[in-house]
């Protein structure tokens, strides 16, 4: 036998699994929205007990867990059921949890737009659009609230990722003032507050999602002294004077509106203030599957990308700023630093 028909069982086999890969996706939403991983506890827990914790069809479960186990979202011992480390981070009380992250991936409005990928790589244009007559984020506020809140959870989940490591690495040595712009509810913003006593700072994003902000930035809260909340859209501007801009994993619209959004930060800030652009790059992240599946996701929902480093470097120079370096944050995060031109003399 060759070495090419020693491969072939197992081609067979992988291109099998990846034609049904979406059923992997939806087990892991069902456990999710089940609350299987949190009914889980430090014990092995049998099927059985496991379905009238849940209230859920004991048979039906089982054949779910049996999938999940496949995948080693949970391991099957010889006295039942018990969580590895994936099945620990969809659970809701875990500090590193992915529970709504895992959700939003997996919306019932993803399965929708994927059967027109096809459509969108041959046009080159989102698909959204054609099938709901409007914008996507205007759609999900309007006509999904449901969905608009596991949005915001999920974006408050990646923040609680990323926000120490962020906040480590910068360094705002002397800064007095930072805008966090389409911060969402702050969780980056309050780390840096925290981590920095004499800075004050600002968080822009939409009405809905400044008013549910951090409690640590309202109001009553530790910080709300040197927060401030303003409701606004970076696309259409962007009304804060600060000496620093924080763009965090937002600039994955269409090219054009990336640079609408850095053109505005240009405009409103001084002349030497900093824009701060993190993002995880397709050509510099070892989660390459994760980042190319939402590259494709952002093409059909919003007609946007994840970038390439070159490709990122020049929307900002086009937006009229000035790329200073570029560095990773940790694993998955690279800082992009730029600044606002000194005016001609």
């Amino acid at each position: 036998m060759t070495s090419d028909q020693n491969t072939i069982p197992q081609a067979v086999m992988r291109l099998r699994e990846l034609a049904l890969s979406s059923a992997c996706a939806a087990a892991v939403r069902a456990a999710a929205r089940l609350g299987l991983p949190d009914a889980l506890g430090d014990q092995p827990s049998t099927v059985e007990d496991l379905a009238s914790a849940l209230g859920a069809d004991a048979d039906a479960l089982g054949r779910l867990m049996r999938m999940l186990e496949c995948y080693y979202v949970f391991e099957k011992t010889d006295t039942g059921y018990v969580h590895t480390p994936m099945s620990r981070l969809l659970r809701e009380d875990n500090p590193r949890s992915l529970k709504y992250i895992v959700l939003w991936g997996t919306e019932p409005w993803t399965w929708e737009l994927w059967p027109h990928l096809d459509e969108s790589v041959r046009s080159g244009d989102e698909a959204f659009q054609k099938l709901h007559g409007t914008d996507f984020f205007a759609h999900l506020h309007d006509e999904w609230p449901d969905s608009a809140a596991v949005f915001d959870k999920a974006m408050t989940q990646s923040s609680k990722l990323s926000a120490a490591a962020i906040a480590d690495r910068l360094d705002l040595t002397g800064v007095r003032s930072l805008a966090d712009i389409a911060g969402g509810q702050g969780h980056v913003l309050a780390t840096l507050l925290e981590k920095n006593p004499g800075l004050q700072g600002v968080l822009v994003d939409l009405p809905a999602v400044v008013a549910d902000a951090d409690p640590r930035l309202r109001a009553g809260g530790p910080l709300a002294s040197r927060a401030q909340l303003v409701a606004g859209d970076c696309l259409a501007e962007i009304p804060v004077d600060a000496e620093v801009y924080l763009f965090k994993n937002i600039l994955e619209w269409d090219d054009a509106s990336t640079i609408t959004a850095l053109g505005n930060a240009a405009r409103a800030a001084r002349a030497g203030s900093r824009v701060l652009i993190i993002e995880n790059l397709v050509d510099g992240s070892p989660e390459l599957k994760f980042t190319t599946a939402m590259d494709l996701l952002l093409l059909l929902n919003v007609g946007g990308r994840k970038h390439t480093r070159d490709g990122l470097v020049a929307l900002i120079e086009e937006a009229g700023l000035h790329v200073d370096d570029v560095r990773p944050i940790n694993s998955y995060l690279h800082l992009i630093e730029a600044s606002v031109p000194q005016e001609s003399p």
